[in-house]
């Protein structure tokens, strides 16, 4: 997890500084807006690596020692197939129009985003768990 968190880090890192020089040269709010949010949705990702390095062993990946062999077997369990995806979409796209048609478009993009995200995060791949 540690490269990937280098990695977004060195993002944010960017965002942030290209933000402050945008902000200084240009007066421009929807360019500074624009730049960090994006620095700040790295900083997010990065701060989740980062944490997720720290509870969790070191993966063969973080350690200089490692051998290929470690690295095989299975990484991981996904689900074969998920509704929560389009569900999401749909609502983000509702949530979309809402903005520009009205809050009650608005109200009903949370409506249907908020069960998406939560099919997300509790969705469990897994069914020996």
């Amino acid at each position: 997890m540690k490269g990937e968190a280098w990695l977004f880090s060195g993002v944010a890192l960017f965002f942030a500084a290209t933000c402050a020089v945008y902000a200084a040269f240009a007066p421009d709010p929807a360019g500074i807006a624009a730049l960090a949010v994006s620095g700040l949705m790295a900083a997010l990702i990065s701060a989740f690596l980062w944490r997720q390095a720290r509870r969790s062993a070191p993966r063969p990946e973080d350690r200089k020692d490692a051998l290929v062999q470690e690295v095989s077997g299975r990484r991981g369990c996904f689900p074969a197939r998920s509704h929560y995806p389009a569900i999401s979409a749909a609502g983000t796209a509702l949530l979309g129009l809402g903005t520009v048609q009205g809050l009650w478009l608005f109200l009903i993009g949370v409506g249907v985003l908020i069960p998406g995200v939560y099919g997300f995060v509790f969705q469990n791949p897994d069914p020996a768990r």
